[in-house]
């Protein structure tokens, strides 16, 4: 492959390609690096993929991936993207089995970062998913394609008039239809955490529409009894996230970072979590706290003055109790 996008993105080899666009793994001619190059097919309608640009451009985050160039090329619009060479979420999950703990952890922890980024910027993915979870060369995760992303309360169908989303981790509001906020992509998010912890999907289905009618109208099965040891904080966030009812669930990402600090806690053995919706999640252990022997001696001392005053104090308080002694009562002596 010899053809060069835009005067300087040379296309080296297709990465991957779906109804609406293709995307190139590309170098940077002028600047000498790798990226990814997304274009768009010659008969795709060009609006969700100029939706998806400036939704993209609007954000600037750790755990979403950025977007470098706009433009296009032959009537053929393209966008260039960092090049993140560490796979999908769902490659790390097409074995079937669950994700280690801490692994699971620290992945959800960078979803809900990224998606609070876009939430409180007004965006809804709406279509997130274990293939749209990249990973950089430092193993973070980055949340992708935002092409069917929309502004808070949009609806949820597209220019054709069909239901947009991936039926396995689409919301029940946006199944039926009705509104679309922060909420629903809570819900996706836990489809992926239960996927995460059980290796498998909490409704699994071969035809879409009997997915969609189980997201509506069915209740997941608990994590807990897939498997029992599964980690408990995190399941019950899973679950929770699940809540057919969007007010029922975590209003939107911020809520999910807020919750992950307290499971964190107890996912990773007790230790400190720190977490900051605009970078990675760091883990930090407490020090054991050390009582040097000049404090130890005060507070002895301190203790020791403390009960003396305590034995005065009852001293004086018994000896002012003490009854008056008798008296005689002196008469005249007789006559």
């Amino acid at each position: 492959m010899d053809e060069t996008i835009g005067g300087r993105y040379r296309l080296e080899r297709k990465l991957g390609a779906g109804a609406m666009a293709e995307v190139w793994l590309a170098t940077d001619t002028q600047l000498g690096r790798l990226v990814a190059l997304k274009r768009l097919r010659a008969d795709a309608d060009p609006v969700r993929f100029e939706r998806e640009a400036h939704a993209v451009a609007s954000l600037s985050h750790p755990n979403i991936a950025r977007l470098f160039d706009y433009g296009s090329e032959e009537g053929r619009p393209y966008m260039v993207f960092e090049h993140l060479p560490g796979g999908t979420l769902e490659d790390r999950l097409a074995t079937g089995e669950p994700l280690d703990d801490s692994e699971a952890q620290t992945i959800a922890t960078e979803i809900a970062a990224g998606l609070a980024h876009a939430h409180e910027r007004g965006l809804v993915h709406r279509d997130l998913k274990p293939t749209n979870i990249l990973f950089d060369e430092e193993g973070r995760a980055r949340i992708t394609d935002f092409g069917i992303a929309r502004m808070s309360g949009a609806d949820t169908l597209t220019e054709a008039g069909t239901l947009v989303g991936t039926a396995a981790y689409m919301s029940p509001e946006q199944a039926s239809g009705g509104t679309i906020t922060p909420a629903s992509d809570v819900y996706s998010f836990g489809v992926i955490v239960f996927r995460m912890l059980t290796g498998r999907l909490p409704f699994e289905s071969s035809n879409a529409v009997d997915l969609v009618r189980r997201q509506l109208y069915e209740a997941p099965p608990p994590i807990t009894a897939i498997r029992p040891d599964a980690p408990q904080e995190l399941a019950a966030l899973a679950e929770e996230s699940l809540a057919k009812e969007p007010r029922e669930r975590p209003p939107d990402g911020r809520a999910l970072v807020a919750l992950l600090a307290g499971a964190a806690a107890t996912t990773l053995g007790g230790a400190a979590t720190q977490v900051m919706p605009g970078a990675r999640t760091e883990v930090m252990e407490e020090p054991p706290r050390r009582w040097s022997p000049w404090l130890v001696g005060l507070i002895v001392l301190a203790l020791l003055a403390i009960a003396a005053a305590a034995v005065a104090i009852i001293a004086t308080q018994n000896n002012s109790n003490s009854p008056a002694p008798a008296t005689t009562p002196l008469t005249p002596p007789p006559p």
